[in-house]
């Protein structure tokens, strides 16, 4: 059996301290892009809120815009640091992978080279329609069908807590984004042949059921939420197959 030799940019091997410094140098690198992602999240602060508590603005009446509301004095500078943070981390999350990618480039051949870059492409966006559909859809519609008068009557109040729900909006954008990545995941385990394109499919049934509690689980108590997230994946995942059976990946 002939086997196939991984080469390296320059053709030689790399030492394991050759490996260790580029790996030290990495770090540090993300390490400073985190630092400088969270003092630009820290920056346009305002800016962020504003858009994070948009959805939120369908609750406000005539009478005052004011729906969230801090319960205690430090709760605005936590949710500050912490916002800024996360954020952080998001703006930086380029550098981070292009830090990975460098890592282990030298180790791949060109077509698996050519095969990566690709899978990002498709993973940039997936990230950016996930983003557009959760934040500008599933968001609103969760919102107005949970604090709507089916659940809350008329003569009841609400008091919003500030932090909680905006991270709820931050973190279920999140969620979701990692979530819609799973067709990338997939259509690289059946281009490696790790896993067969046939045993998806027999499997699909029970992946449908799975989608559904993964829905559940990471939305809220309600089924128009759940349905909104489920049926996106589910569509995915067999159009992953698709494109599966068109290029032959994932065939023994």
């Amino acid at each position: 059996m002939d086997t196939v030799e991984l080469n390296y940019e320059n053709d030689d091997t790399m030492p394991i301290l050759e490996h260790l410094k580029e790996l030290r140098n990495r770090l540090i690198v993300s390490a400073i892009a985190l630092a400088l992602g969270f003092f630009v999240a820290l920056y346009f602060y305002d800016y962020i809120i504003d858009f994070l508590f948009e959805p939120f603005m369908q609750l406000s009446s005539s009478e005052s815009s004011k729906v969230l509301y801090v319960n205690t004095v430090a709760e605005g500078l936590v949710v500050q640091i912490k916002i800024s943070a996360l954020v952080g981390f998001i703006l930086s999350s380029p550098i981070h992978m292009f830090n990975i990618l460098r890592f282990i480039f030298p180790g791949l051949l060109k077509k698996e080279k050519q095969i990566l870059s690709i899978t990002l492409c498709c993973s940039f966006l997936l990230i950016l329609g996930s983003f557009y559909y959760t934040y500008y859809t599933i968001i609103p519609i969760s919102i107005a069908f949970l604090t709507g008068h089916g659940f809350i009557p008329e003569n009841i109040g609400m008091l919003l807590s500030f932090g909680s729900n905006i991270f709820y909006i931050l973190q279920f954008i999140l969620m979701a984004v990692v979530v819609f990545q799973l067709p990338v995941i997939l259509e690289v385990l059946m281009i490696i042949n790790l896993v067969e394109r046939k045993t998806l499919f027999n499997l699909g049934r029970y992946l449908v059921v799975v989608f559904f509690l993964i829905a559940a689980i990471l939305s809220p108590p309600d089924f128009i939420t759940q349905i909104g997230l489920a049926l996106p994946m589910t569509v995915l995942f067999y159009l992953t197959l698709l494109i599966a059976k068109i290029f032959k990946f994932g065939e023994t």
